[in-house]
C-alpha cells in the first residue's frame, strides 16, 4: 500500500486549479509557437522563389540582429569612430546589453554559433513572454483572455521581429512579468524584473514609470512597508546603470544620448517629425506601402489606447502602454521603425481581447486571430524580401 502511494503520479497531487492554469499556459505557448512557425514558413516559401534571396537564417539575423551579434561576439565599442568628413559613425553602444549577453552565455554553454544562440534566446523568450501574457490575462479576467492575449501578440503587424535576433521577445517577457508582479504587489519581483527590462531596451523607461509610480502610491499609503521602497529603488537601476556605463566609457556624462543623437540621429521633437512624415505621405501621389502600414499602426495604437482607458484597465498598464506610444510618436527617427517600437505595448491588445470575449459568436476568435495572422504574414514577407531598410 505504501509503494502504491509513493508511485502515485505527481500531477494527481497538484491542486486542480494549478493543473488548469498550467494547461492554459501550455495552450498559450503552443498557439504562439504555431502562429510564429507558420509566419516563418510562409516567409521561407517566398524567399525560395528568388535564388538571389538570402537564406532564412540570414533573413532572421539581418539589420539590428547584426549589431547584437557583433556585441555578443566582440563586445562594445571603446570609442566613437569618425568618418572622412568628420561625422561620427554609428556605434553599437546604442544597444542595451542583456540580450547579447544572454546570447553570448548560450553560445558559451552550447556548441552553437553566435547567430544560432541569438535565435534560441529570442525564440525561448518569446515562449516565456506568451506564458507571462497568459498569466497576466488570466489574472485580469480569465483563462481564455490570457490565451487570446498571447495569440494576438504573436500576430502583431511587425511580428516577424519576434522570430528574429531582436530583443523584443526578451523585453516583453520582462515587462509583462514586472507589471503582473506589480498588480499582485510582489514588489521585489517587480523591481528586479524592471531592472532587467531597463538593461534590455530604452523603452524600459515605460516599465520604470509604471512600477515606480505604483511603488510610490504604495509607499504613500503605507510608509512602513519596505518592499515598495525596494522596488522603487531597484526599478531604474538597469536603465540608469547602462547609461552611466556608456558615459564612463566615452568619458562624457551625456555619452549615451550623444550616441543616440549624433551617431544614430535619434532624438525627440514632440512628434513634429511624425506628423510631417504622415502629412507628406498623404500628399504624395506615389504610394509607399511601408509608410502607409506604419501610419495605420500608429493610428490604431492611439485609438486602442483611448479604448483601453474606456475599458478601465489597471492604471499601471495604461501608464506603461501610454509611455511607449508617446515614445513612438514623439521620436524623430526612422518612421518605418515606429510600428516595431509598439510591439511590446501589449496592453493595447486587451480591448480587442475583451471585445472578442464579449461576443457570443464562436467564430469571432478564429476570424480575428486568423485575419491578423494573414496580415502579419503579408507584412513579414514585404519587410524581409521587398523593403530594403530596417524594421
Amino acid at each position: 500500500m505504501t509503494t502504491a502511494v509513493a508511485a502515485e503520479p505527481t500531477a494527481r497531487r497538484l491542486h486542480p486549479e494549478t493543473v488548469r492554469w498550467l494547461g492554459g499556459a501550455a495552450a498559450a505557448m503552443a498557439l504562439y509557437a504555431a502562429l510564429r512557425i507558420v509566419n516563418v514558413l510562409v516567409l521561407i516559401v517566398y524567399a525560395r522563389r528568388d535564388e538571389k534571396t538570402p537564406s532564412w537564417r540570414e533573413l532572421l539575423l539581418a539589420w539590428d540582429a547584426k549589431w547584437y551579434e557583433g556585441i555578443a561576439a566582440h563586445g562594445y565599442d571603446t570609442a566613437i569612430a569618425f568618418g572622412d568628413k568628420g561625422t561620427p559613425e554609428m556605434s553599437n553602444l546604442a544597444f542595451f546589453p542583456l540580450y547579447p549577453g544572454l546570447s553570448a552565455a548560450v553560445e558559451f554553454v552550447l556548441p552553437v554559433s553566435t547567430g544560432t544562440a541569438m535565435l534560441l534566446v529570442a525564440w525561448g523568450c518569446g515562449l516565456i513572454a506568451a506564458a507571462t501574457l497568459y498569466a497576466l490575462g488570466s489574472y485580469l479576467r480569465d483563462r481564455m483572455t490570457g490565451i487570446l492575449l498571447a495569440a494576438l501578440w504573436a500576430v502583431v503587424p511587425h511580428g516577424i521581429v519576434l522570430s528574429m535576433g531582436y530583443s523584443e521577445p526578451l523585453f516583453t517577457a520582462l515587462a509583462a512579468g514586472s507589471l503582473l508582479a506589480t498588480l499582485r504587489k510582489n514588489w521585489l519581483t517587480a523591481g528586479v524584473l524592471c531592472l532587467l527590462a531597463g538593461l534590455t531596451r530604452p523603452t524600459g523607461a515605460a516599465v520604470i514609470a509604471a512600477v515606480g509610480l505604483a511603488a510610490l502610491v504604495a509607499v504613500v499609503r503605507n510608509p512602513r512597508e519596505w518592499r515598495p521602497w525596494a522596488a522603487g529603488v531597484l526599478a531604474p537601476l538597469g536603465l540608469l546603470g547602462y547609461m552611466a556605463w556608456v558615459g564612463a566609457r566615452l568619458g562624457r556624462a551625456d555619452g549615451y544620448f550623444y550616441v543616440q543623437n549624433e551617431t544614430w540621429n535619434m532624438g525627440f521633437d514632440g512628434g513634429a517629425y511624425t506628423l510631417s512624415t504622415f502629412s507628406d505621405m498623404l500628399m504624395d501621389t506615389r504610394i509607399n506601402v511601408e509608410l502607409a502600414e506604419v501610419s495605420l499602426v500608429l493610428l490604431l495604437a492611439v485609438a486602442l489606447f483611448v479604448t483601453a482607458i474606456g475599458e478601465r484597465l489597471p492604471w499601471q498598464l495604461l501608464v506603461y502602454a501610454g509611455v511607449i506610444v508617446v515614445i513612438a510618436l514623439a521620436g524623430d527617427w526612422f518612421y518605418w521603425a515606429k510600428a516595431r517600437m509598439l510591439i511590446p505595448a501589449f496592453p493595447l491588445l486587451l480591448p480587442i481581447v475583451y471585445g472578442i470575449r464579449r461576443s457570443h459568436n464562436r467564430t469571432v476568435p478564429y476570424v480575428v486571430v486568423g485575419t491578423l495572422a494573414l496580415f502579419s504574414v503579408m507584412v513579414s514577407v514585404f519587410l524581409t524580401l521587398t523593403w530594403h531598410r530596417s524594421f
